[in-house]
């Protein structure tokens, strides 16, 4: 390390002794019981982090919650800025609002659900004031994805602590379990320089205490494998997509890597930005109750793949949580009738896909 910045050189080496190092010494400081354990949800290894993580995790983003909270809501954009994007103070936000959090969260407790995911500054304040008073059941992963490398102004080890630190003192926390830095969608667009940047400061928040875990979520899967294998020791976990259309390669595949690595692994994007679904993800969906079954062959399949630790999806309603926990109660393996329905979905599911998630193809063979 010298001045600020992480030497490569530093991280290479016997790295197949560095990861089963760092899996020892994940699974001497994990849990000794399973957090918010529920005897019906299913819990599986986060990596060498030894974390217990429910097979469900709530994702950070609520996607097309203006469909059910009404009161003005026209777009997602209304609700985060009712929640004052960067600035202001829970105690404006709607009502409304308020209540849907509460419901969804104490919904995701009652089943078990142990992570919760968070991706943005208001993310971050609305989950850390739903779980007042039962923080220590869940888990959270921590970013402000617009005070780290996808803005420019945040691209160096300096400002992206800077930021880090910002988001804590503002969600009046002290440290988070996970510091899941959002970086660039196109990694392969990234410079040297601020790949260095960005594994120097989560070196810090690390060893500073401020994180207790450290990972990346990206939308590059070239470009995260490599990463992982350049800084083993600072990719405890991994977000990436994977859609109810994402297939592991035989050969060559991300999860190779992540295998060797043993990195945790949530899935984001199951659903494709909605576009699994025909409906509008409301209750009153005339689609309803076909859009429930799709998402629960989504999760199944997805599931099947044991590298991925859990799917993350944005859940907007508590049936929308009941239904994932019903997806993880029914048999996990699909069969061929199953498999026929969700070929079906994911083909729609390509082609609904709007302009600006056309990226998410590179994502079904992984």
């Amino acid at each position: 390390m010298s001045n600020g910045r992480v030497n490569r050189r530093a991280f290479l080496g016997d790295t197949l002794a560095v990861a089963t190092g760092m899996a020892v010494a994940g699974t001497a400081s994990g849990e000794q019981k399973i957090r918010n354990y529920n005897a019906t949800m299913e819990y599986r290894r986060l990596g060498r982090t030894g974390l217990m993580i429910s097979a469900i995790g709530l994702g950070s983003h609520w996607k097309r919650l203006a469909t059910v909270l009404g009161s003005g809501f026209h777009s997602d954009v209304d609700v985060y800025k009712s929640v004052n994007l960067g600035t202001g103070d829970m105690r404006t936000v709607s009502p409304e609002f308020i209540r849907n959090r509460d419901e969804v969260v104490t919904a995701c407790l009652e089943a078990g659900i142990n992570f919760v995911d968070t991706c943005d500054i208001a993310e971050v304040k609305a989950y850390v004031r739903a779980l007042e008073g039962r923080r220590d059941k869940v888990y959270m992963g921590f970013s402000t994805y617009w005070q780290e490398p996808r803005f420019e102004g945040w691209r160096t080890a300096d400002k992206l602590m800077r930021g880090f630190e910002d988001g804590l003192r503002e969600a009046k926390l002290d440290h988070v379990d996970l510091w899941r830095m959002s970086v660039r969608t196109d990694g392969s667009a990234t410079p040297p320089a601020e790949e260095e940047a960005i594994f120097a400061a989560l070196d810090k928040a690390k060893r500073q205490g401020k994180a207790r875990f450290t990972g990346i979520g990206t939308h590059d899967y070239a470009w995260s494998k490599k990463m992982i294998e350049t800084y083993p020791q600072l990719i405890d976990v991994l977000l990436v997509p994977y859609t109810a259309g994402s297939k592991e390669v035989p050969k060559e595949s991300l999860f190779d890597t992540v295998r060797k690595y043993d990195v945790g692994v949530f899935g984001i994007k199951p659903f494709a930005n909605g576009s699994l679904f025909a409906g509008d993800s409301s209750p009153s969906s005339p689609t309803a109750e076909e859009d429930s079954r799709r998402a629960r062959l989504a999760i199944r399949n997805i599931l099947a793949n044991p590298a991925i630790t859990a799917p993350i999806p944005g859940l907007i309603t508590v049936e929308q949580v009941r239904n994932m926990v019903r997806a993880v109660e029914e048999r996990r393996e699909l069969d061929r009738e199953d498999k026929a329905e969700l070929h079906r979905a994911a083909k729609e599911m390509w082609a609904r896909l709007p302009q600006d998630y056309g990226w998410l193809r590179n994502w079904e063979y992984v």
